[in-house]
């Protein structure tokens, strides 16, 4: 009866149409009805004997509104009529949806039926909670990683950025996580990902363990530009909705390159001027609205504070490029960064991180004294040891001449042993640290 009362209760007594005037490129132009378009708006736009197409709202042009389609245009004729939905941007959730694969519109494209809905309406592109009315970042989170447990230690309600070219082992580092970290739910993004690996990543990297416990949400980069950013912003908002359930959410999203080359497109198609490499103002724009909306959880409507939002988002830096426009820009609107990098995959070590380059920013206030000292100490040998690599290799380096060189070169193969780690291999954020003191020798100091 809920259910019903919620769909009669959408319905729009006033039923709003117009036309299509022209149909130039992906950029589909109509009059009428311009009161009831806003930006952001939908329409359903007849095709002859195809199913009608969804467009949104993107912008203005005199008398005509811009639309942008979620689908193929082919089909779509002057004159045709489009009709504005009146529902919105909106999801309705539901707990039901852990273990389930869904596309940028909450359909669900596992085969395993429709998606049952929730009573709650929660829009795609919500404003980030109010600065004043967040909590700060609670303990720290056990993510099953040693690197990222000691030298990147994260805490719940953080967000990290993982800075990394193609084919470094993002999405197996993803995995990890999904399946390892401490947390109730996971809400996977995966925008812009290529087809054939959707299913490889759900079935083999993600697992079944993964998946139990997770969402997750697809648009393969073959799909239209608003849907690959819609995916993004339907990430966030289910974790939100989890969130206020008061579970604690790991947020997972990759990338968020392909969100602003997704936005990229869509801005230039409604006229906006290329900036920075190409990328339009509103990318800039866009990238922290969508990335405040993870953290620690507000102050719910009964006084309590709703659960975090742990966020870890994937940056496919451009040519290795730590240092392009989107890198720059997530670099500084997040709480760390962790560097992936080519060299280190190349030696066939996994996760190819360079934890010299890494950074948790609520680092060393979430460890205690004992664990800084064992981090600076491996942090001194690991720098050491990297000063000194290339003489090292080609054997110009006299043994004897630096003793904390001819340390880091002793410690050198267990702090590479210690730092890799199979996928299937768990490891707590306790043990990660008496592991590592062992190596250096620092245990029961």
């Amino acid at each position: 009866m809920e259910s019903l009362i919620s769909v009669v209760q959408r319905v729009d007594p006033l039923e709003v149409y117009g036309r299509v005037a022209s149909v130039n490129g992906l950029l589909i132009e109509v009059r009428g009805g311009l009161s009831r378009l806003p930006i952001g708006g939908r329409v359903e736009i007849a095709r002859g004997g195809a199913e009608p197409l969804i467009a949104e709202v993107v912008g203005f042009r005199e008398n005509r509104a811009l639309l942008m389609p979620f689908g193929p245009v082919e089909g779509v004729a002057p004159g045709a009529e489009f009709h504005i939905l009146a529902d919105g941007a909106v999801v309705r959730p539901s707990l039901t949806w852990k273990g389930r694969i869904v596309n940028a519109f909450g359909e669900a494209i596992d085969g395993k039926g429709p998606m049952p809905q929730g009573g709650v309406p929660y829009s795609l592109r919500a404003a980030p909670p109010a600065a004043h009315s967040r909590g700060r970042v609670g303990e720290r989170l056990d993510l099953g990683v040693r690197s990222m447990n000691v030298f990147t230690t994260c805490c719940r309600g953080q967000r990290l950025g993982v800075f990394a070219g193609s084919g470094v082992g993002k999405s197996v580092l993803l995995s990890m996580l999904a399946r390892q970290a401490d947390c109730d739910v996971v809400v996977v993004g995966l925008i812009g990902e290529r087809g054939r690996e959707v299913r490889e990543f759900i079935e083999e990297t993600l697992g079944e363990a993964g998946l139990e416990r997770a969402i997750v949400v697809v648009a393969t980069s073959d799909e239209p530009a608003l849907k690959r950013r819609q995916a993004a912003y339907l990430t966030l908002a289910l974790a939100e909705f989890m969130r206020d359930q008061g579970l604690e959410v790991l947020c997972l999203m990759d990338s968020v390159t392909r969100f602003a080359m997704a936005q990229r497109e869509i801005g230039l198609a409604a006229g906006e001027p290329p900036t920075t490499k190409g990328y339009t103002p509103t990318v800039f724009s866009e990238l922290p609205k969508l990335l405040e909306r993870a953290g620690p959880g507000p102050r719910l409507a009964d006084g309590t504070m709703g659960g975090p939002i742990t966020g870890l988002f994937t940056v496919l830096v451009d040519g290795d490029d730590h240092n392009e426009p989107i890198a720059d820009a997530v670099r500084g609107i997040l709480d760390g960064h962790i560097v992936m990098e080519r060299a280190i995959a190349e030696r066939g070590r996994f996760p190819a991180i360079n934890v010299l380059k890494s950074i948790s920013r609520t680092m060393p206030a979430c460890q205690f004294p004992h664990e800084r000292a064992i981090v600076t100490e491996a942090r001194q040998t690991l720098a050491a040891y990297s000063n000194m690599e290339e003489l090292i290799r080609i054997g110009a380096y006299r043994s004897g001449a630096d003793p904390q060189i001819d340390r880091a070169i002793a410690l050198n193969p267990a702090l590479e042993a210690f730092l890799g780690q199979d996928k299937d291999e768990v490891t707590d954020l306790d043990t990660s640290f008496d592991q590592l003191a062992q190596i250096l020798g620092l245990e029961g100091k």
